[in-house]
């Protein structure tokens, strides 16, 4: 969850169906400083960052995390999901990937990097 954002139940259940799908997921928690997703995804060597906000005060912190990990870990995709983000808004923040709930998400991840079981 981007800093700001502490309504973590919708993000818990997109780890587990994560997990269940075979990805290998860190889960940073809620209310995540933006250099936090940067210096984990660098650390681990991510293949792909989601990042989830439920409230529109918090969502604006996607578009810096998504710049900042462009910049400092370019192989790294990203996906983002969340109540009030749309297609149109993950396109605007540069995200590589959108999905509007937790089965859509193991969708998305697969098709953006082939992972899974």
């Amino acid at each position: 969850m981007v800093r700001g954002d502490i309504h973590d139940i919708g993000k818990n259940v997109v780890k587990l169906m994560l997990d269940a799908a075979g990805f290998k997921v860190i889960d940073l928690g809620r209310d995540v400083p933006n250099e936090k997703f940067v210096e984990a995804a660098v650390k681990e060597n991510a293949e792909l960052v989601g990042l989830s906000a439920l409230m529109t005060t918090s969502m604006v912190n996607m578009p810096e995390i998504i710049k900042e990990l462009k910049s400092k870990s370019p192989k790294t995709i990203t996906m983002v999901g969340g109540g009030p983000i749309s297609p149109e808004l993950a396109k605007n923040y540069g995200a590589d990937g959108y999905a509007k709930d937790a089965a859509e998400a193991v969708k998305v991840a697969k098709s953006l990097v082939g992972g899974g079981a």
